[in-house]
């Protein structure tokens, strides 16, 4: 039995503790200072808000300000916090926690300063005191993953990765359980990389919702699929490339991390919601504001947080705007309130 934190008590972090608490381990929920409402309905005894299920007994809420009694004597810390508060648990980590903690991540995203992109782990290292990010150990999960079904016990199939196989192994063997398989890759770049882009690229596929419902269904009831399937296909060639530019491997982007995970993104969710927004025409900035104001909408966000990066490394020559036809129009999208118009002229050049 070993005991664990979870930072974060949005959806995905709370379904993890799901396997957790069915493996017999303990388990402490900590929810950020955005986690206020959460935290109190967990403590009266109601379910999670977000995933509709009461948690184990063996899983206890605490709000952030009881962080430091809660991580006490733990074994894992897992990530829960959104991309936003990467640099803010950094922060809050290193005051409280042994480096010698490991610290497994459910957080997507990738960041940009203008000169480069970095995935997550990396900003999250970054972050910390000189000293204690050379000792800490930081793996991260992906691939397909719904919190809901996970919360539900529906199979779950995912890969945890990081640079220390051995501790991968020993992560791998606290959550396994007869619906959450586990497998293991010490390619950190190129899953991390997947799971960021597969936002991107879902809000792209969403877009098709809001060109059928524009447009209509044709007289034999034909929907859209073939396009949609293009533009999923698409968004695969070009996390290939990006992968490969971070220096990740392609396997990542051929399995889990990649097509599992962006085939499980387009059924739903935020980013369909706001694909559709923009495919019946409407602005992102007028989307945003009226329709999904209080909404996080990863693709979009992830556009916001690498567009100018993006757009400053095809300018120097570092990225090639041939390989990238559909993310530079979905930063144009987002980014600068493009109407949608899809580059089909610019897809799948293969040299």
């Amino acid at each position: 039995m070993a005991k664990i934190a979870i930072l974060g008590a949005g959806v995905m972090g709370t379904a993890v503790s799901f396997p957790l608490s069915d493996n017999g381990h303990v388990v402490n929920l900590v929810g950020t200072h955005l986690d206020g409402d959460i935290i109190a309905k967990l403590q009266a005894g109601y379910a999670h808000p977000g995933l509709r299920l009461k948690l184990a007994e063996s899983v206890q809420p605490y709000t952030h300000d009881q962080l430091n009694e809660a991580i006490k004597d733990v074994d894992l810390v897992v990530l829960g916090v959104n991309s936003h508060g990467i640099n803010w648990a950094a922060q809050t980590l290193s005051a409280v926690l042994s480096p010698s903690i490991p610290i497994l991540a459910v957080t997507k995203g990738l960041a940009g300063d203008g000169e480069k992109l970095y995935i997550l782990p990396d900003v999250l290292r970054a972050g910390l005191p000189a000293d204690y990010r050379d000792r800490l150990e930081i793996a991260a999960i992906g691939g397909p993953s719904i919190a809901q079904e996970l919360a539900a016990r529906r199979h779950t199939c995912v890969v945890f990765t990081g640079k220390n196989q051995t501790l991968l192994n020993k992560l791998a063997e606290l959550l396994r359980s007869p619906y959450y398989h586990v497998w293991t890759s010490t390619d950190i770049v190129g899953v991390e990389v997947c799971v960021a882009l597969k936002n991107i690229y879902a809000l792209a596929v969403g877009l098709v919702i809001g060109f059928l419902e524009k447009e209509g269904k044709a007289e034999n009831d034909a929907a859209m699929h073939n396009l949609a399937a293009a533009i999923f296909a698409q968004g695969m060639v070009e996390t290939a490339y990006l992968v490969e530019k971070m220096q990740g491997k392609p396997r990542s982007v051929y399995s889990l991390p990649g097509t599992g995970d962006l085939y499980v993104t387009c059924q739903g969710g935020r980013n369909s919601r706001m694909g559709r927004l923009l495919g019946l025409g409407i602005p992102y900035s007028q989307a945003k504001a009226e329709y999904m104001p209080n909404d996080t909408v990863e693709g979009a966000s992830l556009a916001l947080a690498i567009g100018s990066t993006v757009e400053s490394m095809v300018k120097r020559g570092d990225l090639d705007s041939e390989a990238l036809p559909l993310l530079l129009t979905m930063i144009a999208i987002v980014c600068h309130d493009a109407p949608v118009t899809i580059p089909w002229d610019k897809f799948f050049a293969f040299s």
